[in-house]
């Protein structure tokens, strides 16, 4: 079995790939909106858990996820507007993803499913479980607060294509690990499956107040906070628990804002025992 690097780039190259000897991932497509979505199967006999990625990632991005909670939770990653190998859209609004996410649970033809999300996937997890209660049975919530106020200048510092993989490696330094799974080769060079301007606006529109959404969920949740994130303040995740009545449990694990990436046994270990108690 390839490492996660590896595995996260045949993912991206071939429509199907071995996650190990039982499980098959599967790149499917459907239509939401006029707009043509991907999303990866990562297979086996599990109950579903919908994932959602943050900005500058993919579906990919949760392979090593799936690999750690198979057999008993498949998982069903989405490309989101915009990244991966979905299409690019005209706006990437709060409603709009949203309404992606809700395209997805009804082309899936799932009922209630536990629903995670990273980053901008969190709020658009937990907008989608207060907006559609009756699809989200569980939530998981990585690292990303109920008030978001997204600096996008490191998304204006990112390379535009570089004539090879190395060089665009070397350009990212230390960030290029939590980027690699949304690399690209075109005839021009090497690049993102993102588009930069696109995320800037994807960024702007996620800030702002999101906390009615927040207390408006039903469901038991999970939010993880990276002790060392510099996205998702201790205090104020510590304020969502607390507004949301015994509702919402708090994993506080040793990592920075992609807390799947930096401790992905912890965080699989914290998901399996959230869900297990539920389940």
């Amino acid at each position: 079995m390839p490492d996660a690097s590896g595995l996260r780039r045949l993912l991206v190259s071939n429509e199907v790939s071995v996650l190990s000897s039982n499980i098959r991932t599967m790149r499917r497509f459907f239509m939401a909106g006029g707009r043509k979505l991907s999303y990866l199967d990562f297979g086996g006999p599990g109950r579903p858990l919908l994932a959602l990625h943050g900005h500058y990632n993919e579906a990919s991005a949760f392979a090593p996820l799936a690999a750690a909670l198979t057999p008993r939770w498949r998982v069903i990653a989405l490309d989101q507007r915009g990244h991966g190998e979905s299409d690019r859209a005209r706006s990437y609004e709060r409603d709009e993803y949203v309404a992606d996410v809700a395209a997805f649970h009804r082309h899936l033809g799932v009922g209630p499913v536990a629903v995670l999300g990273h980053s901008l996937g969190g709020v658009n997890a937990y907008q989608f479980a207060a907006r559609h209660a009756d699809k989200v049975s569980a939530l998981i919530v990585e690292d990303i607060g109920a008030v978001v106020d997204c600096d996008w200048s490191f998304t204006t510092r990112l390379p535009g294509v570089t004539p090879s993989r190395e060089a665009l490696v070397a350009a990212l330094g230390t960030t290029a690990p939590y980027l690699e799974c949304s690399f690209r080769q075109t005839a021009q060079g090497w690049g993102f499956s993102f588009d930069i301007a696109d995320t800037v606006a994807s960024q702007k529109a996620l800030n702002g107040d999101h906390w009615n959404d927040w207390i408006s969920v039903s469901c038991p949740t999970l939010l993880v906070h990276g002790t060392r994130s510099d996205e998702l303040a201790a205090d104020h995740a510590k304020d969502m628990v607390a507004r949301c009545a015994g509702r919402v449990r708090l994993a506080e694990l040793t990592a920075g804002h992609v807390v799947h990436h930096d401790v992905p046994a912890q965080f699989a270990d914290a998901v399996t025992v959230f869900l297990s108690e539920l389940c």
